[in-house]
């Protein structure tokens, strides 16, 4: 007799567990529903399961490149324009010079924006930033003194020599643009000394070439572009950066 009433207790107490555990099967399932079809519609009678967190990773920022000027002056559109040669990577891999022809200065950079060298210059004689059209097929004789400019943009440089044999960077070759070392052969135009001197305004001298010291030549310049050609972003000095070249974005306005 006890042992009937064991039994059936046993299997009211089993009975409740198995119902007990029911609810839970049922809101399981419903769940899994829910999850595999996202777009059906509860009714009025079901909670909406709770929402499920997704870790996901924070965006990261890309970070503005610029380029390193060490402890050089320079002049605002100088690092405007260096600083987007970097961070739009527009020197394409390859040594780059900006030339500052209000503060007549030359920086020689590295592909990455690491500055090699920097040195005074001077520059065409007369202010603005087109050349004369088919200047470079004419006799320097010829050239009146407002032709005499030094174009600003952007040109693809390289290496080579002038009718002399003398080793130079053409920047414009068909406009026979050329940066090369100072010129000392005419005393009474002291080239050598208007790189010496502090001011920029007396720098303006040349038929629309760039002169620069010798030692810079020999140590920057040459080694900075010897098997390589390199980009020559000349600065303008008569319109704005943005309308000399095309592409350019002020970098530090991008944050």
């Amino acid at each position: 007799m006890l042992s009937l009433v064991a039994i059936i207790t046993e299997g009211l107490c089993l009975g409740l567990l198995a119902v007990s555990f029911m609810p839970h099967k049922v809101a399981a399932a419903g769940n899994a529903v829910q999850l595999s079809n996202p777009s059906r519609s509860l009714s009025a009678y079901e909670v909406p399961a709770a929402p499920i967190a997704i870790e996901t990773q924070p965006e990261v920022m890309s970070q503005l490149k610029r380029a390193n000027f060490e402890r050089e002056h320079k002049s605002q559109d100088a690092r405007r324009v260096a600083d987007w040669v970097i961070d739009s990577g527009d020197n394409h891999g390859l040594p780059f010079v900006i030339i500052d022809k209000v503060d007549a200065k030359v920086f020689v950079f590295y592909a990455d924006g690491r500055l090699r060298g920097a040195a005074p210059a001077l520059l065409g004689l007369a202010r603005g930033d087109d050349s004369t059209p088919g200047i470079g097929n004419r006799k320097m004789s010829s050239m009146r003194p407002e032709e005499r400019t030094t174009p600003a943009g952007r040109f693809v440089a390289s290496l080579g020599h002038n009718f002399n044999g003398e080793d130079l960077l053409w920047v414009d070759y068909d406009g026979a643009v050329s940066l090369h070392r100072v010129v000392t052969n005419r005393p009474k135009e002291r080239r050598l000394q208007r790189l010496s001197t502090p001011t920029p305004l007396d720098n303006r001298i040349s038929f629309g070439c760039i002169n620069v010291p010798v030692k810079f030549y020999n140590n920057v310049v040459n080694p900075a572009f010897t098997g390589t050609n390199g980009i020559v972003y000349v600065l303008p000095e008569t319109r704005p950066v943005n309308e000399t070249f095309s592409s350019f974005y002020d970098v530090e306005g991008t944050r």
